[in-house]
């Protein structure tokens, strides 16, 4: 529970901590539609393709797909349109100047509901060599293999 009311989690993009190193995390409002919100309380999204891009001093999250309300009418939304993202000029500004010098990358990784707003948290992000995901996966081999040898001598 946060100090401002309990955060609903709805979708994190579990693909992102395995192709990228993130740097940083920023929360950033989301502009949605009426059936969106509708659809995001329900949890009918999915994180896993979707990016971040700054145009125009302006953010917007791509490839998000939210799937249409059920009861919604013939003007329900499209699943994967571009949506506008919130966020403080000067976070912007940042955030494109390091996508531009770096060749860092913006990547949504969790969309929760806070205070009855939908929030996103976007992390700026250094993808992975193949490397350093075999790296990753032999540690975590190690750790989950000393953690049962330390069971079993616990036990015995």
């Amino acid at each position: 529970m946060s100090k401002n009311g309990p955060i609903k989690l709805i979708a994190t993009n579990r693909k992102a901590y395995h192709d990228y190193h993130i740097l940083e995390t920023y929360e950033a409002g989301i502009v949605l539609t009426g059936t969106e919100v509708k659809s995001v309380r329900e949890g009918k999204v999915n994180l896993k393709d979707s990016y971040a891009t700054i145009k125009n001093g302006e953010a917007f999250v791509l490839n998000m797909h939210i799937s249409p309300y059920h009861h919604g009418t013939a003007f329900n939304h499209e699943p994967t349109r571009t949506r506008k993202l919130l966020l403080h000029k000067q976070e912007i500004a940042r955030l494109a100047g390091k996508v531009k010098e770096r060749g860092l990358t913006l990547v949504p990784l969790k969309i929760y509901i806070k205070n009855g707003y939908v929030k996103l948290e976007l992390a700026l992000a250094k993808g992975k060599k193949v490397y350093d995901r075999r790296a990753d996966i032999a540690k975590r081999d190690m750790d989950r293999e000393l953690k049962r040898e330390m069971k079993y001598k616990i036990k015995y």
